[in-house]
């Protein structure tokens, strides 16, 4: 089997398209397109579904992936074996959850570009189960994401807890607010959150759906320096960490609420596949300064 097509079909299932994995492997379409009909011919079986838009593996195509994960894997740890970590090469893929960028594209990154001078890294910033669903798809290496308390992502990936960001509800200081207030109370105002999926809309939505509140969601915006600008200028509440809401330049038209019977809360998680060859000492690196830098913004 010539690895070559082998790399090719995983380049065509994690971009979804001949085009993007032409782009991606730096060969023409007609060159991808070669390398899986010769990886099909080896194996005896039809691995896309050229109908579906995306491209999408068949059943046979999905067991090859994940076999062709593996293999590729086992050959990266091969040819590390013969080099330093710091001779780590190619393209480390990290997504990041809206509300970890102040923490994540900090130390971390910097770390990574002083001891992997070779290492090309490149981020995504997007909810958790996008990043989630690239991390599966074998799209990105490393994910850096929020989540409710009760869910674990470690349960599918490889990973660890890197702690617990306790958030606040911020009205408008005009706000006729309760204090405390009460989520009945809340119920009442429209909210600026994330977009669905994000971590922190999913803290508030499950909360009152818990209740049997209804939720009226006024605005949608990912940054919290966004959402506090909004709610600054009257157009709801929000949730943000509260190391966000101290550091707005805004403090003077906003204003932190109390909720009795609502304590919102945020887990941090950082999460990737089995590492393996060039990755290991990356997702090392990554890892031990993220949970530095968040240790230090506690």
């Amino acid at each position: 089997m010539n690895t070559r097509d082998l790399e090719a079909f995983l380049a065509v299932v994690e971009a979804g398209s001949i085009m993007a994995a032409s782009m991606r492997l730096h060969l023409t379409q007609s060159g991808v397109s070669r390398r899986i009909r010769a990886l099909e011919e080896t194996l005896g079986a039809t691995l896309l579904d050229r109908q579906s838009k995306p491209l999408k593996p068949t059943l046979e195509g999905m067991r090859t992936y994940e076999h062709g994960r593996r293999i590729l894997g086992v050959l990266d740890d091969l040819k590390s074996g013969f080099s330093s970590a710091r001779e780590s090469r190619g393209e480390f893929r990290v997504g990041i959850t809206p509300c970890m960028p102040e923490i994540a594209m900090g130390t971390p990154l910097d770390r990574l570009r002083t001891e992997f001078s070779n290492l090309t890294t490149s981020v995504i910033v997007g909810g958790p189960d996008m990043l989630l669903e690239k991390l599966r798809r074998g799209e990105i290496d490393v994910a850096a994401v929020c989540s409710p308390e009760s869910v674990d992502p470690t349960l599918e990936f490889d990973g660890l807890a890197i702690g617990v960001q306790r958030l606040v509800v911020v009205a408008p200081r005009s706000a006729v607010v309760a204090s405390p207030a009460t989520l009945h109370h809340l119920s009442s105002f429209d909210w600026v959150l994330s977009h669905d999926g994000c971590g922190i809309r999913s803290v508030v939505s499950r909360r009152f759906e818990r209740e049997g509140i209804a939720l009226r969601i006024g605005i949608e915006a990912m940054s919290s320096d966004l959402r506090l600008s909004l709610v600054a200028r009257g157009l709801g509440l929000t949730v943000v960490n509260r190391r966000a809401f101290a550091e707005s330049p805004l403090q003077t038209r906003l204003r932190d609420v109390e909720v009795a019977d609502f304590e919102p809360c945020i887990s941090s998680w950082l999460v990737h596949r089995p590492p393996s060859g060039r990755l290991v000492g990356p997702i090392r690196s990554f890892k031990e300064a993220l949970v530095s830098a968040f240790a230090a913004a506690s």
